[in-house]
């Protein structure tokens, strides 16, 4: 399989990139992205015999009919990551809430988030070709909370690679800034930027296009890539777990294989969005994809009005911080698979020079067919979360959203999918004043609190957190990011 870029080619970049080049240079002409030139057709029968097969097996499966370029022993080697989530046989557990809602659990990896499911098999695959090539790679984080824990654990003492991460200090729950600021591998930086997400991945995204950078890098002998789902190598794994969870629904009974479901997703970046729209065109039988935002819902103004505004706008802090974005990188693969390289890049350009875009009438209507999306604030987040509690489930404020698009989206009673991107533990003081009214307490006290009113236990993972000495202590301003990185080489 071959990769093109999303706003055509500049002349300085190859028509065509194999999958290896792709994930290793992430960022196109133009500043655009890599897109696959076409998707394999899995259809139903790739569904039928799959039905007694475990996530594995599924997972070689995808990635061969997508035929890239990567040693069949390292692909082993990746997925046998797999195997160190909480249950080797299900690592993506598919929970029933209502008749016809279920939750696709995608947190029972080692960073308790839904990045795992990606970056812990992608990391390996980096690494191994970037020690097949003898080369050097320095690889860059943006992080709103949970893909940053997510790249540092599956990088660190990686051979041939070295990581710096960024994130928003004060935009993620201490869980999350913990799991990264402990961590003491020699090949890992962690940055705490004074700003939001959106600064921190467009410091990422400038220093990916930036040839006085890579020349920089280049006296070192090093390249440089990206863990975040700018990068392919990150997008191709996150098609994987929504037909898995599609598969689960037929063996309890919940579907025929040929039935229709909707896919909810929590989004910000629109990565996980994107993966369960490559499944639905790979023959995953979708009726529509369901965009779930928070207050910052940039997302779903464009999914209903067709308008991108960025002006007058700044990131609003909200309980479900993992999805306080305003740019949405992924969203440039949607409209360049809908509406071609050059459409892509005038409204790539018209985002950049004027903050705003809007697709015709004909363009929106097309999207439409695809997705639709609605918004939660932080108070319905909270109610949801207490009544789900209340009918047995716990879930964190980023899930909680779902219900909210579920409840307002769905046209049809069709059985609905929902993806819970992250464990409760991750942002206890949200969970804890939604289920008993307790306001700004520490983590590890909401932590001890919802544990007792579930009867369960912190997990240790989480846990030991608190004990760990920091050893990642430094906070700058956004434009010391890249003397900080140099720094740290």
């Amino acid at each position: 399989m071959k990769f093109i870029e999303t706003r055509g080619n500049d002349g300085q970049h190859p028509q065509l990139a194999s999958f290896s080049e792709a994930i290793l240079n992430p960022i196109s002409s133009f500043g655009g992205l890599y897109s696959p030139e076409s998707l394999p057709d899995l259809g139903l029968d790739f569904l039928e015999a799959h039905l007694t097969t475990d996530y594995r097996v599924l997972a070689r499966d995808i990635l061969g009919a997508f035929e890239i370029d990567v040693d069949a022993d390292f692909i082993e080697q990746a997925l046998a990551l797999y195997d160190l989530f909480d249950d080797p046989a299900n690592p993506v557990p598919v929970v029933k809430v209502h008749d016809d809602l279920y939750i696709s659990e995608l947190y029972h990896g080692p960073t308790r988030a839904f990045k795992d499911m990606a970056l812990q098999p992608f990391g390996v695959v980096l690494s191994a070709i970037a020690q097949q090539r003898n080369e050097q790679y320095l690889i860059l984080a943006a992080t709103s909370g949970d893909t940053g824990p997510a790249a540092l654990e599956t990088f660190k003492n990686r051979p041939n690679v070295r990581v710096a991460c960024m994130y928003p200090v004060g935009g993620t729950s201490d869980v999350q800034r913990l799991q990264m600021v402990t961590e003491d591998a020699s090949n890992l930086k962690v940055i705490g930027v004074k700003g939001d997400f959106d600064d921190t991945q467009n410091a990422l995204k400038t220093l990916l296009g930036s040839a006085g950078f890579k020349a920089k890098l280049k006296e070192k002998n090093i390249h440089l890539s990206a863990a975040n789902s700018v990068n392919f190598g990150r997008i191709i794994f996150q098609t994987i777990y929504h037909i898995h969870s599609y598969l689960e629904l037929v063996r309890q009974n919940a579907i025929s294989i040929s039935e229709k479901v909707y896919l909810d997703v929590p989004s910000g970046n629109f990565g996980n969005a994107l993966g369960g729209y490559y499944a639905m065109k790979m023959g995953l039988p979708v009726e529509k994809i369901l965009i779930a935002s928070n207050t910052n819902n940039i997302l779903t103004q464009f999914i209903n009005s067709g308008v991108y505004d960025l002006r007058d706008t700044s990131v609003i802090p909200t309980t479900s911080p993992a999805m306080d974005i305003l740019i949405s990188s992924n969203i440039e693969r949607i409209l360049f698979d809908l509406f071609g390289s050059a459409r892509t890049r005038e409204l790539m350009r018209q985002l950049s020079t004027e903050k705003k875009y809007h697709l015709n009438e004909s363009e929106l209507a097309r999207l439409q067919t695809i997705f639709a999306a609605d918004f939660c604030n932080d108070q319905e987040g909270k109610q949801y979360i207490k009544t789900a509690f209340a009918g047995g489930y716990l879930m964190d404020p980023h899930t909680a959203t779902c219900f909210k698009a579920y409840d307002s989206c769905r046209d049809r009673p069709l059985k609905t999918i929902a993806y819970s991107t992250a464990e409760w533990t991750k942002f206890s003081p949200v969970i804890a004043n939604a289920l008993t009214g307790e306001v700004d307490a520490h983590d590890i006290d909401a932590l001890k609190s919802i544990a007792e009113k579930a009867n369960i236990k912190i997990p240790p993972t989480i846990n030991e957190l608190f004990s760990k000495p920091i050893t990642q202590k430094s906070v700058i301003e956004k434009d010391q990011i890249e003397a900080e990185i140099l720094s740290f080489l």
